[in-house]
């Protein structure tokens, strides 16, 4: 067996640490226009055929962790079905090519999930297109970064709960009645449910309400046989990070985890692939730490 170099063995050695040169980007963000390139596992991640025959919805994946998710739930053998801003389509175009390329069908779904009817279009076109729905991961969503309490306004927070909890909602609503006993739900989380930062007062109430919201709704459809969990990420280098934060911020961003840099989408694809499948078949109600060392309570 080849001996591990020091970098392959060390986690903290395995991506790039800050500083991050990267520019200023308007919201919402385009991994095609990142100069730091994220990793979503498109030369890394290898299948095992954990989700051959299944569809999967994932709300935000045209490029970061959904895009991760993506790509991994297509070399599992699943086909998949995603969501994504019309302004994103250059990224959803690439998030695309990466299924097909994994011998996958792919549906794309360009639109605004704040829009209740549209929620409900995802579900009903995913089971029309691909002839089912097993897996919904919801992961879109929005923030801003704001130092003081009076530059947060009522319609970017009204925008931040209605990105990225109402979606949930409508969407898991929507799907339950359509998922077979085995099916799965994954909602994205995050560290700051748990460690919130007062810059990110309204995504962090958001990311609080998402954790109460996975709880509460496993007891609802484990009736049905339908598992929900949620997976809680620490920093992770996506292009919502140059398009919501501060220059200074985004430099240094991930420093201060004890990996002294952030997580990359590929790090995190493979939680979401393990509460896709039967490996996790005694798993509901629970929120998987992925933080980087940040500990949840």
């Amino acid at each position: 067996m080849p001996k591990q170099t020091a970098t392959e063995a060390d986690p903290r050695e395995l991506h790039k640490k800050p500083p991050f040169d990267e520019p200023k980007q308007p919201t919402p963000g385009s991994d095609s226009a990142m100069r730091e390139k994220a990793d979503h596992g498109e030369k890394s991640y290898r299948g095992f055929g954990r989700l051959a025959g299944k569809v999967a919805l994932i709300t935000g994946g045209d490029s970061g962790i959904g895009r991760a998710i993506a790509i991994a739930y297509a070399r599992e053998g699943a086909d998949v079905a995603f969501s994504f801003l019309p302004e994103e389509e250059d990224d959803a175009q690439e998030t695309a090519r990466w299924v097909q390329d994994a011998g996958r069908r792919v549906l794309q779904l360009p639109g605004d999930l704040r829009d209740e009817q549209f929620c409900n279009d995802c579900v009903n076109r995913t089971v029309d297109y691909l002839g089912r729905i097993d897996v919904l991961v919801n992961n879109a969503a929005f923030q801003m970064t704001h130092q003081k309490l009076e530059e947060f306004s009522s319609e970017e927070w009204d925008r931040t709960f209605r990105t990225n909890i109402y979606p949930m909602f409508y969407l898991s609503k929507a799907a339950i009645p359509r998922m077979q006993p085995g099916s799965a739900i994954i909602n994205t989380a995050s560290v700051q449910a748990y460690q919130p930062n007062g810059m990110l007062l309204a995504y962090a109430s958001t990311k609080g309400a998402i954790v109460t919201f996975t709880k509460a709704l496993s007891e609802l459809a484990i009736e049905r046989g339908v598992r929900v969990n949620a997976v809680a990420p620490g920093p992770v280098w996506t292009p919502l990070i140059p398009s919501t934060m501060p220059e200074e911020k985004v430099k240094k961003f991930g420093e201060t985890s004890p990996f002294e840099r952030p997580a990359q989408p590929a790090e995190l694809a493979p939680a979401y692939v393990f509460l896709a499948t039967r490996d996790s078949s005694y798993v509901t109600g629970s929120v998987m730490d992925l933080t980087g060392g940040k500990m949840l309570p």
